[in-house]
């Protein structure tokens, strides 16, 4: 080869390699900015073939329904722990904060927070749905197969045992 070429040919190799390593640092970095989203069954059994796990730390969003009757609030400050449930297991979020106006028991919600343990998030913020027909999609899809039905939909029907 003429030594033109190998230049040539020095100078393009030297531009793909730092391009494939600055592409591969900018995903590295990336890795760690993720927000996975998880049911309340997934966190607790695993997400895929090979059950994987959220580690404590990790940021992360969990949607799924609050549990009726789960919802504690500390009365001296803006503390708010409740529960989740898809169809399994339970996982406790506390919070902060103000909650959603929308916020409601047995109505479907998205936390957006860290791992503490297992069964319990710290959330940053939480995401009511804006009307009783909206979920967010990964919700809607995660808590297929949930018999829920909206407060405003129930019908006050007589206990049949009463007569």
């Amino acid at each position: 080869m003429q030594p033109r070429r190998q230049k040539r040919l020095l100078a393009v190799l030297t531009v793909v390699g730092l391009l494939t390593g600055a592409v591969a640092a900018m995903l590295y970095a990336m890795q760690q900015n993720i927000d996975l989203f998880y049911t309340p069954s997934q966190l607790v059994n695993g997400l895929g073939e090979k059950q994987t796990k959220p580690q404590p730390g990790q940021r992360l969003r969990i949607g799924g329904m609050v549990v009726t009757g789960s919802v504690k609030r500390d009365p001296d400050s803006l503390k708010v722990s409740f529960d989740l449930v898809d169809t399994g297991p339970i996982v406790t979020v506390t919070y902060e904060g103000i909650l959603p106006d929308l916020f409601r028991e047995g109505q479907g919600i998205v936390a957006q927070g860290v791992l503490l343990d297992a069964t319990t998030v710290a959330a940053t913020e939480v995401l009511a749905k804006h009307d009783e027909e909206y979920m967010p999609p990964e919700v809607a899809e995660a808590l297929k197969g949930i018999k829920h039905v909206p407060p405003s939909r129930q019908v006050n029907q007589p206990d049949s045992g009463s007569y």
